[in-house]
């Protein structure tokens, strides 16, 4: 599990409900129509904006948030190197059936082992990472139209007990009830935005940030093993993207 995620999406729903549980009213904090409103909206209004198979791949991206990834580019310039070695001491077959820790590196490493030349392994490779920044961008997207739509909702909901309160002013049941359900819509539709779905677009966009960075990292080193570069020389190229530390690390140990 990734902790950050795990901790902030759980803590932030913990602060908010110690804030509910603090004054020890629960109930006055809950009104089925404001929910309705804006959660069923919401989501009525997300699946509108988006296609269907976006729409569920969205809910699928937030799931794997919480899961551990692992794009460590110190550990795969590490491994690129062995490659290397291996590669210009044995030959390109030797590496066959190796195992990879991304399926994006174990494409390229299968395409050189196939015979491709560094111009179409190149080509291939950045295709495919376009082609994977323009998924997840999409995905992104019907999340981050939670946010919006989520306020929205609130508003509409803020709206109609408004309206309820003041054509029932008469009734004072009926114009606490209004009044609950516009106050809570607004609330609700805060939660949306900014405990659930504003963090979580945040998040996907800086792990495909990550993946990015780890995937164009893997495209450089398979470029070398393909020119038959030495381990050191792909190595040096590779570090100036690393954090010092990490850098003299790697250089020392190699």
């Amino acid at each position: 599990m990734d902790k950050s995620t795990v901790l902030g999406f759980f803590g932030g729903i913990g602060v908010v409900t110690f804030a509910v549980l603090y004054e020890g009213a629960v109930g006055i904090y809950i009104s089925m129509h404001a929910f309705i409103i804006v959660f069923g909206g919401g989501f009525c209004a997300v699946l509108y904006a988006t296609p269907m198979d976006v729409f569920i791949g969205s809910w699928k991206a937030m799931i794997k948030a919480f899961k551990n990834n692992d794009f460590d580019t110190g550990k795969l310039i590490v491994l690129m190197a062995e490659l290397a070695t291996i590669a210009r001491k044995d030959g390109l077959m030797a590496l066959e059936g190796r195992e990879m820790p991304h399926k994006f590196v174990q494409r390229g490493l299968q395409l050189l082992i196939d015979g491709a030349d560094e111009a179409s392994l190149t080509a291939q490779l950045k295709d495919e990472l376009t082609g994977m920044k323009a998924r997840h961008q999409l995905k992104q997207e019907s999340i981050k139209a939670w946010v919006e739509l989520g306020r929205a909702y609130g508003m509409i909901g803020t709206l109609i007990g408004l309206v309820a309160m003041m054509g029932n002013m008469s009734d004072p049941q009926l114009v606490a009830k209004g009044m609950a359900t516009a106050l809570l819509g607004t609330l609700y539709g805060a939660i949306v935005a900014n405990t659930f779905f504003g963090p979580m677009a945040g998040k996907l966009k800086n792990n495909t940030a990550r993946e990015v960075a780890y995937c164009e990292v893997a495209i450089e080193a398979l470029r070398g093993i393909a020119r038959s570069e030495t381990p050191r020389n792909i190595t040096d190229k590779l570090v100036a993207r690393l954090p010092g530390p990490q850098r003299e690390a790697i250089l020392a140990a190699a």
